[in-house]
């Protein structure tokens, strides 16, 4: 199936989301500056989930997208080798798949409707991948895996936090872009509206 194939509708959406995994590309040069984590993945995954009328593509269109610059930044930055999937991607794209769903109950698109979208995304973000760290992951101050305890749990979510205000401005940032960008264009163009079956 190639773009041309495609209803403009889709066609335009799948280009949105490449675009911005591209940005995310782009953006990573500066993986481990203050500016970590502000990139465009969870406006990804509410953007698909609240324009994509089949599920499927609602689903699996944001998730490869994700995917796809994974495996470039893993190659580039992380490894020095391909790696396809990391220890504990099913727990990301997991949270990633949660994050489709919160954008398919945005049903009107407003300020309010995508606002709370992106700090719900970013919350649960936060809650599952660093429970995720804490169960598997090394405590950066000691070097030593986190304490499995209340205070271990506790310490990993709060050396988080910079990343958790990174993803909320992220989401927020793109989603105003994505959202707005698409809003403008049903508009302008209304072939891109969702047609009625």
């Amino acid at each position: 199936m190639s773009l041309k194939s495609l209803q403009p509708r889709t066609a335009t959406l799948i280009i949105m989301i490449l675009l911005a995994a591209a940005y995310r590309l782009v953006q990573s040069s500066n993986v481990f500056s203050i500016m970590s984590n502000v990139t465009p993945v969870g406006a990804i995954a509410l953007f698909g989930g609240c324009y994509f009328a089949d599920r499927w593509k609602a689903f699996l269109i944001p998730i490869v997208a994700l995917w796809i610059s994974d495996v470039f930044l893993n190659r580039i930055f992380y490894f020095d080798h391909w790696v396809l999937f990391y220890s504990g991607a099913w727990l990301v794209y997991g949270t990633f798949a949660l994050m489709v769903v919160i954008g398919q109950l945005i049903k009107k698109v407003s300020f309010a409707s995508v606002a709370l979208g992106g700090i719900s995304a970013a919350l649960l973000h936060w809650l599952v991948s660093d429970l995720g760290v804490w169960i598997g992951g090394i405590d950066f101050t000691t070097g030593l895996p986190f304490t499995k305890d209340w205070a271990g749990l506790m310490k990993c979510y709060v050396l988080a936090l910079p990343f958790l205000r990174n993803m909320l401005i992220g989401n927020l940032v793109f989603c105003g872009i994505l959202f707005g960008g698409f809003e403008w264009m049903q508009q302008r163009y209304p072939s891109l509206a969702l047609q009625e079956k």
